[in-house]
């Protein structure tokens, strides 16, 4: 039985060819928008409550290269290697978004996972172990952004849930490295640093779902522009069982262990 909260007038998540037909398309592009998957009001309502607990998030702002390493000492400071991106967000972690949300509802669907797994090509979806990874809000207020990177995982779930006035824009480029067989691409990925290659735009309105096969696309949100606060959620999942966040991981995205 799916949920009340996804629009499937327009999304049928239970229908076998409709999974495919995204999967189709998520192959082509590595990237799959759903628009209006939840209808307005749904979206309204997640915005408030998620707006009541803004002033709760851990706000972090760090620097990083593409790849999410440590920096390396065998080459120069100007090595897409050890060249420092700036990233910056508020966010709230699972165990902070209310038991009746919306978003929970959908998460923790058995319809909603079996269509991600059809569209994903997987077998099995799970949630993280630990308490704090499985549902995260991300706020970006004037001046925060997501620098360049890739994803460690193969995929990721998000849906927009305010736009800003302006900025807040998701540029991507398909297909820069191969991480599967360790080709790093380094003089493509100083082009796009260097503005030498351009990036496309996805573009999805708040209501949207998207998914998205970061680990070989690098990516970013530029600045957020204006007073309205840049709202999206990240709806977390492994194909592996038991799979958690170490401590250290937990204190840099969420200030917290527990």
């Amino acid at each position: 039985m799916t949920t009340q909260f996804v629009n499937e007038a327009h999304h049928p998540i239970g229908d076998a060819a409709y999974a495919a037909s995204c999967r189709t398309q998520l192959e082509a592009a590595g990237a799959l928008v759903l628009a209006k998957f939840f209808s307005a009001e749904t979206i309204a309502r997640i915005v408030d409550e998620s707006s009541h607990h803004e002033a709760d998030a851990f706000y972090a702002n760090s620097t990083h290269n593409v790849y999410l390493t440590p920096p390396d000492p065998d080459v120069d400071a100007d090595h897409p290697r050890n060249r420092q991106i700036v990233s910056s967000k508020g966010l709230i972690a699972d165990d902070q978004v209310p038991q009746d949300s919306p978003l929970r509802d959908v998460y923790e669907d058995a319809t909603f996972r079996s269509f991600l797994c059809r569209v994903l090509g997987i077998d099995e979806i799970y949630p993280y172990a630990d308490s704090l990874s499985s549902i995260n809000v991300h706020f970006a207020a004037e001046g925060m952004e997501l620098g360049w990177h890739f994803d460690n995982s193969s995929f990721a779930v998000t849906m927009l849930l305010q736009a800003p006035e302006a900025g807040g824009v998701f540029e991507y480029v398909p297909a820069v490295r191969d991480a599967d067989s360790g080709d790093m691409a380094y003089a493509r990925v100083r082009d796009v640093l260097d503005s030498e290659e351009p990036a496309s735009n996805l573009w999805f309105e708040p209501g949207d779902l998207v998914l998205f096969r970061g680990r070989d696309a690098l990516h970013r949100i530029t600045p957020t522009e204006g007073s309205i606060t840049r709202m999206l959620v990240v709806f977390a999942f492994n194909d592996q069982p038991d799979i958690g966040l170490s401590d250290s991981a937990l204190m840099t995205f969420y200030g917290r262990t527990s």
